[in-house]
């Protein structure tokens, strides 16, 4: 329940913006006192009295507001809040919250608030995965701005992709967490834990400018460290190159190769945990060359291959300092069920997330997943979802077994 909570919520101009509707009405039905924010955007799509009326409470929209100012000025405004929710954040609010742009009420809000801030994405595909707003995510996850979303789907614009915003019952699930960090100090039910996640691909070198490697993004990885990290984890998070960024609030390391992988873990270690999330390319080049290799006449050069550590193994099956809890992933394209559940039993974890990575699937590089979470006790599937949401139920699953060994 959000009884007494008081959330401060900054409607951005994009065709979700119809959802905030509904989001106050699930925040209130909680017991939240909701303060609206409308940017001038935002009145192309939803007007001040249907938020005002749902919200039981004045809409915000001007910086300059005489009256406004006098009553409550746009400082006291942004600190009022126990927590700032945008939804939806448009790709030209998150450039100006990168920036440090305030040149409206909704961005000189988030300017000078030190209250903690979720936001909910909302865009085109295109805008969601262009250069310049991935380069503003990495920002805002560094400055701590919490996310939700966005979803994959389809669009009011008839594409289809990343971009969608999450569905308001998300959006509060993930303002219950968010808030239920900060009533514990942000340490959360992990505080004191030490957990490594890996994520990513690797590049295996062919020569200097050729390499091996998978379709992994690192996007399940990098949110399986986010919600460890909010659950007030201490996470040290070795990646491979990825597509993603990596979350806020952990220690980075980053490496190219399994061998550096594995030097990295073992240089981690000890850990109350383990997730390996990385998909660490099983071979190698046995001698990488030192030069680019030449086409020769037609001829076609000869690779000799070397087996790469098996690191999830070696973890697992240490006699000394090993994690209390190994937790491996498993990505399958055929018979995901038995080959998974036979990998845990090889490899010695405690636990396996099994997904079907096949290419209809769509899962490996795009924004859900819909994984098996096989342990000792049996095989409990889960629905698809996005992948923060199964993140954040692994996560939570992990911080019961961690606590429940107390």
């Amino acid at each position: 329940m959000l009884t007494s909570t008081r959330i401060l919520l900054i409607i951005g101009g994009g065709i979700a913006a119809f959802k905030s509707l509904d989001l106050i009405r699930r925040l209130r039905e909680r017991g939240a006192a909701v303060t609206p924010v409308l940017t001038r955007a935002g009145t192309e799509f939803v007007t001040p009295l249907s938020v005002s009326a749902l919200a039981g409470h004045k809409v915000f929209q001007h910086l300059f507001d005489l009256t406004d100012e006098s009553d409550m000025g746009h400082i006291e405004l942004s600190r009022s809040a126990d927590l700032i929710v945008v939804a939806p954040a448009t790709a030209d609010l998150m450039a100006k919250m990168a920036g440090g742009q305030a040149d409206d009420l909704a961005s000189t809000l988030l300017l000078a608030t030190d209250t903690p801030v979720l936001i909910a994405p909302a865009m085109n595909v295109r805008m969601w995965e262009h250069p310049a707003t991935q380069r503003n995510i990495a920002t805002l996850k560094d400055d701590g701005i919490l996310f939700v979303g966005p979803n994959d789907g389809d669009m009011a614009c008839g594409e289809h992709g990343p971009g969608r915003m999450s569905e308001p019952l998300e959006i509060v699930a993930a303002i219950e967490a968010a808030l239920a960090g900060q009533e514990t100090g942000v340490k959360g039910p992990m505080a004191g834990r030490h957990v490594l996640v890996t994520s990513g691909p690797t590049h295996e070198p062919i020569d200097p400018v050729r390499y091996i490697a998978n379709r992994s993004s690192g996007a399940q990885g990098s949110a399986i460290g986010a919600a460890l990290a909010a659950l007030g984890a201490t996470v040290t998070f070795i990646t491979g190159p990825a597509d993603v960024p990596p979350p806020a609030g952990v220690k980075v390391v980053r490496v190219e190769t399994a061998q550096q992988m594995q030097a990295a873990v073992n240089a981690a270690l000890p850990a109350d945990a383990a997730v390996f999330a990385a998909a660490v390319a099983d071979w190698r080049v046995a001698s990488a060359g030192t030069s680019k290799i030449k086409k020769q006449d037609g001829a076609l050069p000869v690779l000799e291959f070397a087996e790469n550590p098996d690191i999830l193994a070696q973890v697992a099956q240490m006699r000394a300092g090993r994690p209390g809890l190994v937790v491996g992933f498993a990505a399958e394209t055929d018979d995901v069920l038995a080959n998974a559940t036979a990998k845990r039993a090889r490899k010695g974890c405690d636990w396996i997330v099994a997904n079907d990575v096949s290419a209809q699937t769509g899962i490996m590089g795009g924004a859900e997943n819909a994984v098996t979470l096989i342990t000792a006790e049996g095989a409990q599937s889960w629905p698809r979802m996005g992948k923060d949401a199964v993140a954040r139920q692994l996560a939570s699953r992990i911080a019961e077994a961690l606590t429940g060994a107390q």
